[in-house]
């Protein structure tokens, strides 16, 4: 019983960062901030030089997010499928492995972006 509700546990972890991924990239893509600001938004010094270029950076991050936050969530739909029924030692250590593949894409948006305002903006 206890590795089944661990395995619970670890799928919902699991899906958590393409979860947000996909939630804050359609939030980006069809909610930006409207305003400048240090709060909550993709906050980099190149993104908060110009309202234009802080909108290009939420258009393009969203859409970033969103594209690879899909895969993401599937292949760890999945990769968390094919761990049921295993130990909690190979579930715990499988999903620390998981959790710094799906780290890429989420971070890659940061020199991705950086780079399109760059192109953009100069």
């Amino acid at each position: 019983m206890a590795d089944l509700l661990f395995w619970l546990f670890m799928l919902v972890s699991m899906l958590l960062i393409p979860a947000c991924m996909l939630y804050f990239g359609r939030c980006f893509q069809k909610k930006p901030p409207q305003s400048i600001n240090s709060g909550y938004g993709y906050r980099t010094a190149r993104s908060m030089q110009s309202q234009a270029a802080w909108d290009f950076a939420h258009a393009y991050s969203g859409r970033f997010w969103v594209l690879s936050g899909r895969p993401a969530l599937a292949v760890s739909l999945v990769w968390m499928l094919l761990l049921f029924g295993q130990s909690i030692d190979k579930v715990g250590a499988s999903a620390m492995v998981l959790t710094g593949i799906q780290m890429i894409p989420f971070l890659a948006v940061i020199p991705a972006t950086e780079g399109a305002l760059k192109r953009k903006f100069g």
